[in-house]
């Protein structure tokens, strides 16, 4: 009698190798489901659908997982609904046996899973879970009154502390191959836009999948790596990992990070201080995981409860000028418009706007925050939400309100030639260096010869930063009487 077939759940975990969940079922040896679910449903408000960014990103990564899983012998199968229900119909259709799936540590996950269990257990099945996108379970890092850490620095030294995460598991050499089931096809779930398609941008700077992570990771431990710890702020050059959409959907995993950069630092130990700094800012994104865990509403509620109070304005024409990268102040600007043109923006200049967007212009962090969450291609349920956070004041771990970054002060820094700013904003692009980061300084001959009319070719400077960080700090004052 041939065995029934078991299944694996896929969710935010999107490859072949380090995928407990995957390796359990393929030891199996039974026939292989392999499921994705667009649940755009379950477990709301807090688990959210995604961005669009995002779902252009989605669909890139599942077409690179079925072409892995086609090249091992299976297949993907792509349904749409509820979680729990779709896998208690895919089990009475194909008389599953086990499911199989990697935990995602937040609370609307967790929640999601149970649900599934109990459909599950309904249909008379059997389950099994493991731990997945972490390198340290949120519930085995705990204070001493049960609580979890709300500072970094502690944090970090604990997990550090804690030794390495086990070796990342081989993906299966082999997977034994599935049933034939109906599936949705991928065009018709709505992923990529159509009119207008707003992605080419993204597609040209993008590639998805877990070969495109494993190669984009070693480049960057073998091309990039040297220098990072002073680069990694400078807009004008590639010294970031760009790693961060590749973990958001799992088709690298953290574990694998960990291990590929100490071995770097092993083979080059000069490398070893970029490579700390490297691994702490993985452990930013672990942080942040922790943070959601014990704090659902990251996305809604400030972690400070005493920001309640804070006078935020309600600008509509500020936000859409911050939007679409049109304030008037260059380095703000630039990164705006990098924004909406390849979903995404070095971590530098994402503090940057994000500070100009709750300090200078007094605008709700919610409303960056879910700005980000449509257009930036690595949307995370919680390293967004608490970046914002952090930026705000109002979060754990927080930069003091009255750190008010100085657009022009932070441009002249970390962009000093003005290349970050030409390349995105190329009607600034003839400006001398020393006044493409405030225009309106350039004298009336650099204007004409740049070909910039301020206010019409390029905007004005849409608040004073003087004025405007007196506004923020009286009412920071405010709050805090």
């Amino acid at each position: 009698m041939p065995a029934s077939p078991v299944m694996v759940w896929f969710r935010d975990d999107l490859r072949l190798s380090d995928h407990a969940a995957l390796t359990a079922a393929a030891a199996r040896g039974a026939p292989l489901i392999c499921l994705y679910i667009l649940d755009e449903t379950s477990a709301a408000p807090l688990r959210r659908p995604f961005g669009g960014a995002s779902r252009w990103w989605l669909a890139q990564s599942l077409r690179a997982l079925q072409r892995d899983l086609v090249a091992r012998g299976a297949s993907l199968t792509l349904r749409r609904g509820a979680a729990p229900e779709v896998i208690a119909a895919l089990m009475h259709e194909a008389g599953v046996s086990e499911v199989f799936w990697n935990e995602i540590d937040s609370a609307s996950e967790a929640r999601l899973a149970d649900d599934v269990a109990a459909a599950i257990a309904r249909q008379g099945g059997a389950w099994k879970s493991y731990p997945g996108d972490l390198l340290v379970r949120p519930a085995d890092l705990r204070s001493k009154d049960g609580r979890g850490l709300r500072v970094f620095t502690p944090f970090w030294k604990r997990v550090l502390a804690l030794g390495a995460p086990p070796r990342p598991l081989a993906a299966p050499a082999r997977l034994p191959p599935s049933p034939a089931l109906a599936s949705e096809r991928l065009e018709d779930l709505g992923l990529e836009p159509h009119h207008p398609d707003w992605a080419s941008g993204l597609r040209a700077v993008w590639r998805a999948g877990e070969a495109a992570a494993k190669a984009r990771l070693d480049e960057f431990l073998t091309s990039t790596i040297a220098g990072y710890a002073q680069d990694r702020d400078r807009l004008d050059r590639e010294a970031t990992s760009r790693l961060s959409p590749h973990l958001r959907f799992g088709e690298i995993s953290p574990r694998q990070v960990w291990h590929a950069a100490r071995f770097a630092g092993a083979e080059h130990p000069a490398l070893a201080r970029d490579i700390d700094k490297f691994q702490s800012e993985l452990g930013w994104r672990e942080f942040s995981r922790h943070l959601l865990y014990d704090h659902p509403a990251l996305a809604t509620n400030n972690l400070n409860t005493g920001f309640a109070a804070f006078p935020w304005r309600d600008d509509v024409a500020a936000l859409r000028a911050w939007q679409r990268g049109r304030t008037g102040y260059p380095i703000v600007d630039a990164a705006m418009r990098q924004l909406r043109r390849t979903g995404a923006m070095p971590n530098r200049a994402r503090m940057v706007v994000a500070s100009f967007l709750v300090k200078h212009l007094m605008i709700d962090w919610r409303e960056g925050e879910a700005w980000f969450w449509d257009t930036l291609v690595d949307a995370d349920p919680a390293s967004n939400p608490a970046s914002w956070q952090w930026v705000a004041g109002c979060g754990a771990d927080a930069a003091p309100y009255f750190r008010i970054f100085n657009p022009v002060l932070q441009g002249e820094k970390f962009d000093p030639e003005g290349r970050y700013v030409a390349r995105w904003l190329p009607e600034l692009s003839k400006l001398p260096s020393s006044a493409i980061h405030k225009p309106w300084t350039a004298t009336p001959l650099d204007l004409a010869a740049a070909g910039i009319k301020l206010g019409e070719t390029y905007p004005l400077p849409i608040v004073d930063h003087a004025a405007s960080r007196a506004r923020a700090l009286a009412a920071y004052a405010h709050i805090r009487r």
